[in-house]
């Protein structure tokens, strides 16, 4: 046992983060964060028709793809930005950077006047924000490797649930405040997420700022061989994952208006959505006791199968019954696969660098967000909306195999006693 030098006292160790009260704190944080961002957000046609007086028809459409596309296109441009300086400077810092600028960006949408103010305050949300990369990675950096995948399928389950309830809350709350007033609640709920992170979460010191951080490209080249082309191949399943649902999570509700007309598809896609929701929040919880009889790999293979199928058959389905189930199948897979995803790419990934890779991967999925609407949309104009319905199941069977042939399992963490 090395002794210290003669006359120096020891240097005094700092204490170990409590991961289990750093994932408490995120989970809230992210659940309220996210109700922030969806409080509103699916009404954003209405708004723009009622509020900014958008003509229906193909002017609504241009506008409504426009402002839809544009939050996605610039995170993916800006998230490997925030996760570099993430790396550099601090997880947590980069968490509450995301918060406070999607608290203020949407707040501001509640006060636009026309199509482009609201068009350039969504690419400012998009650019600032990014939540969910900046806590994906935080969870990664200081959660033991035996318990990631089950903290990632936690935190997995804040965002889903979110994106559950939000439009729901929104929706009644705009028929009382109306529909500017909800994006200043939206706004206001992003900026109570920072309140968990700013007084609970803690960060490791010797991650939390790096005056001189390595180049990321130096680091996964000197890591494990193959590490490079091991998370390429994720990041891209990543991005084929995001584009096959949400290319149907917009053609479904345009299918449920072909089969019921306007007032049904109405409340239908309410309860759509929110079921939607809680089967995604259940797969992102429960996913990680099949880790204990099998892979990363197959999970995530067997999930992106399963979630192609049913994809597939909600584009065969011929009344509402069918196409919620189908959708509804889809999505419990999808929930599955998120933080599966987020695992395999957390082992892979060197720590010191890790903030950055989430970066790029949030790219990925940022692309995929932009990208699934406008080739749904495009398909759908072209050959019917069942046709985009069943493009965005072959998006996952894609994916599925892009995993199954070229993937491979991450270096299992040691097992704790």
């Amino acid at each position: 046992m090395p002794l210290e030098p003669p006359g120096l006292e020891p240097a005094p160790q700092p204490p170990a983060v409590n991961w289990r009260r750093n994932l408490a704190a995120l989970w809230l944080a992210e659940l309220t964060a996210i109700l922030g961002f969806s409080f509103a957000f699916p009404f954003l046609p209405l708004f723009l028709h009622q509020e900014l007086h958008i003509a229906a028809g193909p002017e609504l459409a241009f506008w409504t793809g426009i402002t839809g596309g544009a939050t996605g296109f610039a995170l993916a441009f800006t998230a490997p930005i925030w996760g570099r300086l993430a790396d550099r400077y601090g997880r947590k810092p980069m968490l509450v950077r995301a918060m406070i600028g999607g608290g203020i960006s949407v707040g501001l949408m509640g006060l636009t006047q026309s199509a482009l103010q609201l068009t350039v305050l969504r690419g400012i949300q998009g650019a600032s924000s990014g939540t969910v990369a900046a806590a994906t990675a935080l969870v990664a950096t200081e959660t033991p490797a035996p318990h990631l995948a089950w903290a990632l399928g936690i935190l997995s389950s804040a965002i889903s649930l979110g994106s559950a309830v939000g439009p729901a809350a929104g929706g009644l709350a705009a028929n009382v405040v109306g529909l500017r007033a909800i994006f200043l609640g939206g706004g206001a709920l992003l900026l109570l997420a920072t309140i968990p992170v700013l007084f609970i979460v803690k960060e490791s010191p010797r991650r939390a700022i790096r005056a001189a951080a390595p180049r990321t490209m130096d680091v996964l080249r000197a890591a494990a061989p193959g590490t490079v082309g091991a998370l390429a191949v994720l990041i891209a399943a990543q991005g084929l994952q995001q584009t096959s649902y949400a290319a149907a999570q917009a053609l479904v509700v345009l299918r449920l208006l072909q089969l019921t007309g306007a007032t049904d598809a109405k409340s239908l896609t309410g309860i759509t959505f929110a079921v939607a929701g809680i089967a995604t929040a259940l797969a992102s919880v429960t996913y990680s006791r099949l880790l204990r009889r099998t892979s990363y790999r197959a999970v995530i293979t067997i999930g992106a199968v399963l979630m192609g199928l049913a994809l597939f058959g909600s584009g065969l389905a011929r009344n509402p019954a069918m196409l919620v189930a189908a959708f509804v199948i889809g999505s419990f897979f999808s929930g599955a696969l998120i933080p599966a995803f987020g695992a395999m790419i957390g082992l892979e990934a060197p720590s010191i660098v890790q903030a950055t890779v989430f970066g790029v991967s949030s790219s990925s999925i940022s692309l995929g967000f932009g990208l699934g609407p406008l080739l749904g949309g495009f398909v759908a104009s072209a050959a019917g909306v069942q046709t985009g319905l069943m493009t965005a199941g072959v998006l996952a069977l894609a994916q599925a195999a892009l995993v199954g042939i070229a993937s491979r399992e991450p270096k299992p963490p040691q097992r704790l006693a």
